[in-house]
C-alpha cells in the first residue's frame, strides 16, 4: 500500500470541550503520523468553498454559525490507508450510528456538533489541504 495524505479537522466543539489532546492522542496511537497543524478561526469565504456541495440548503447558515463558533485544529496525516482508515476511525457522522472505539462513538453527544472532519478520497484530501494549508 501506498502512503497517503489527508486533511482532519478538529471542530469548534472539540476544541470548547477540552478534547484535542485526547484525539490527537489517539491518532497517533493509531499509527499515523500527523505531518503539520495548526489552530486557527475559520472565514466564511473558506466555508462556502468548503461547504459548496450545501451552501444552497436551509441548514447551512447553521453549520456556518457553528464552524465559525470558535477556533478548530487543521491537521495533515500522512500513513498506510490514511483516508479511508481515518473516516473509519471518525465513525459515521450520525454520533448514535458510531460504535464504540470511534471518536464519534466514544465523545459525540449530538449530530450537529461531531467533533472531527475527514477528507473522503485523494482528491478532496488535496483541495483541503490546498485550502487550509495553502
Amino acid at each position: 500500500m501506498e502512503t497517503e495524505r489527508t486533511y482532519i479537522m478538529l471542530k469548534p466543539d472539540a476544541v470548547r470541550r477540552g478534547l484535542v489532546g485526547e484525539i490527537i492522542g489517539r491518532i497517533e496511537k493509531k499509527g499515523f503520523k500527523i505531518v503539520d497543524m495548526k489552530m486557527f478561526n475559520l472565514t466564511e469565504a473558506q466555508l462556502r468553498e468548503h461547504y459548496a456541495h450545501i451552501v444552497d440548503r436551509p441548514f447551512f447558515p447553521e453549520v456556518q454559525e457553528y464552524m465559525m463558533s470558535g477556533p478548530v485544529v487543521g491537521m495533515i496525516l500522512e500513513g498506510e490507508s490514511v483516508i479511508k482508515g481515518m473516516r473509519n476511525f471518525m465513525g459515521p457522522t450520525k454520533y448514535l450510528d458510531a460504535p464504540a472505539g470511534t471518536i464519534r462513538g466514544d465523545y459525540s453527544c449530538n449530530d450537529r456538533e461531531n467533533l472531527i472532519h475527514g477528507s473522503d478520497a485523494p482528491e478532496t484530501a488535496e483541495a483541503e489541504i490546498k485550502r487550509f494549508f495553502n
